[in-house]
């Protein structure tokens, strides 16, 4: 019998605003017992640099493996290397529309359709406002092949003190879909503050 493989996750990053998200879940992960495979794009990583002031050698220090987005011959561009599933984040409209259409311009694109025709979870931390029809449609058609559409809305009800604390809201959110399970911020228990004898008699 093989010796079980450890949890991989590939992480992709495209040049969409919200660089932030993608370091911090390299950053939450460094220290876990997840491997973590990175594929940058040309655009994500001159969005990273203006957005967050790291430099590409910071990124590759927090992953176990990270590949050229051209490289086309990485491990990550086969089904036979096993992995437990991708996230793109932050996910541009161009790779939603790539993804959507199968067409693979670089190496995010074809990690991601590895990770469609082999039925593993895929999740698109979308980026963009307002969405046009075309961005939905492309959304719902890879929702409809069983992507995971994570949009990184901020939630409210845990009461954020930073952009930080919403920033790692969303990062607990992606983590969950692979059942990697970390309490960055509050989470939600039902208890809601100060609420009001009307509505607990309505209810």
């Amino acid at each position: 019998m093989n010796k079980a493989t450890p949890k991989r996750l590939v992480i992709g990053m495209t040049g969409a605003t919200g660089a932030i998200y993608g370091v911090r879940l390299l950053e939450v992960l460094q220290d876990s017992d997840v491997e973590t495979h990175l594929v940058v794009s040309k655009w994500a990583q001159q969005t990273v640099e203006h957005e967050t002031g790291h430099k590409i050698d910071y990124l590759r220090s927090l992953a176990d493996a990270t590949y050229s987005s051209g490289d086309m011959g990485a491990a990550v561009s086969s089904g036979s290397f096993h992995t437990d599933g991708m996230v793109v984040v932050p996910c541009s409209m161009r790779t939603v529309a790539s993804i959507a259409t199968g067409v693979g311009d670089h190496l995010v694109h074809r990690a991601a359709d590895v990770i469609l025709k082999e039925r593993r979870k895929l999740v698109l931390v979308a980026r963009e406002t307002p969405l046009s029809d075309i961005h939905l449609e492309n959304l719902l058609k890879l929702s409809r092949m069983g992507s995971v559409i994570l949009p990184p809305m901020t939630a409210y009800y845990n009461h954020p003190k930073s952009l930080m604390d919403g920033v790692d809201h969303i990062v607990m959110r992606i983590l969950d879909q692979f059942d990697i399970s970390t309490d960055l911020v509050e989470r939600w228990t039902g208890e809601m503050k100060n609420r009001s004898a009307d509505i607990q008699s309505i209810i």
